[in-house]
């Protein structure tokens, strides 16, 4: 008899289903229906009330949640593998040196087989019963996504204060630039679709910041057929919320993005911008320097160089590249590598601008080009050697 394990043909014994007529039936067990997924940072508290909710609403129903979590310094991937020894519906995907809720969104979405996908806060602040209404809508094949609203009849705010509040309506107003769709609340973070709606926009995403569903209705082929069904925020279990200005900054970058990185990337509009206030730090360093405390032309110029740099380059690893951010030695390793692109960039500039300008261009257009391929420059080389490898945006 042939060795089983060297015939491609056959199945593997592990399977065999042992009651069934012939030993070459597979075991059948459908995988989950419904796929839940919590983008997770500093979240451990709030883990296992959220895990008994899900069982409670989905009783009856073949689910799973995936936890994704961007290493979150209190364990929280370790409570999730705690949880998910006891429980096989139970999963964690552990993001090692990436951040990002709308990225952690998608790699837990394309980490399922399920036809059908939610999204959900970790901090119970969206209502977890509301699931089985949301998968019963979409089973009925008329919509493409269910979104969780706290702005229709019967939905509302909670404990929000009047500048939170305010907040959301400026924000919700903003997304009308890209969203053509009557969302009564494009920022919701809950909500569920069918799998073929981010396959369809899956490689159009921008993944930027924490507003993911913006992002797919933004980046769709089609319109979206939507419903909006009402449900009241909660206060916060545990943790602290995500909420900042840097918050804010990111979603700017995904409207940026949206509007024109198709053209240009949002990232580089973000790297400029940071340059554009680089420079004028490096003025500001170098009169006070020159003018006030009489410090030699040359020694202010070159102190104002170092100050603008590593301005930049800070700001850079706070904002322009937040997803990617160094930390620790690696901070300091990648503020001499930031130093030494933009050294060769500088030359690059100069080099260019005295060319064109010899060239009879003009010393205007001579010296705009000689920043714009000193900011490509820069731009380019600092992302593959100073942050990793370039991604999109």
């Amino acid at each position: 008899m042939r060795d089983l394990a060297q015939d491609p043909r056959q199945p593997s014994p592990a399977v065999v289903d042992d009651d069934a007529a012939s030993p070459r039936a597979l075991r059948r067990q459908p995988g989950p229906e419904l796929s839940i997924i919590v983008p997770t940072f500093n979240e451990r508290g709030n883990i296992p009330e959220l895990v008994a909710g899900l069982k409670e609403c989905l009783a009856g129903y073949r689910w799973e949640v995936i936890f994704v979590d961007d290493d979150s310094p209190d364990e929280t991937a370790a409570e999730v593998r705690v949880i998910a020894s006891l429980d096989s519906r139970v999963r964690c995907v552990q993001r090692i040196g990436r951040r990002g809720l709308s990225s952690a969104c998608i790699e837990g979405m394309l980490a399922s087989s399920a036809p059908y996908l939610a999204v959900i806060d970790a901090d119970l602040q969206h209502d977890e019963r509301l699931l089985p209404e949301m998968l019963r809508v979409l089973r009925e094949g008329e919509t493409d996504i269910v979104i969780g609203s706290r702005y229709v009849n019967g939905g509302g705010i909670g404990q929000w204060d009047a500048s939170r509040a305010a907040l959301s309506r400026l924000a919700t107003r903003m997304s009308r630039v890209v969203v053509r769709a009557q969302l009564t609340d494009p920022m919701s973070g809950f909500f569920m679709l069918r799998r073929e709606v981010l396959t369809n926009s899956v490689r159009r995403l921008s993944a930027i910041g924490f507003k993911i569903l913006l992002d797919l209705f933004a980046s769709s082929p089609r319109a979206l057929r939507f419903r909006e069904l009402p449900y009241e925020f909660r206060a916060r279990h545990s943790g602290e919320s995500k909420l900042d200005s840097v918050a804010v900054w990111d979603y700017g970058m995904l409207l940026l993005d949206k509007l024109i990185g198709h053209v240009v990337p949002a990232r580089f509009v973000a790297f400029s911008l940071v340059g554009g206030v680089g420079v004028v730090v490096h003025f500001l360093t170098l009169g006070m320097l020159f003018k006030v405390f009489g410090v030699s032309f040359v020694g202010a110029q070159a102190v104002a160089t170092l100050v603008a740099m590593t301005v930049n380059f800070t700001a850079n690893n706070l904002l322009t590249y937040r997803d990617r951010r160094l930390r620790g030695l690696k901070w300091v390793r990648g503020l001499l590598s930031f130093g030494l692109v933009c050294s060769v960039g500088a030359l690059s500039n100069v080099g260019i601008a005295s060319y064109l300008y010899q060239s009879r261009l003009g010393w205007v257009p001579s010296a705009l080009a000689g920043i714009l391929v000193g900011a490509v420059f820069n731009y380019a080389m600092t992302t593959v050697f100073t942050w990793g490898s370039p991604r999109k945006a």
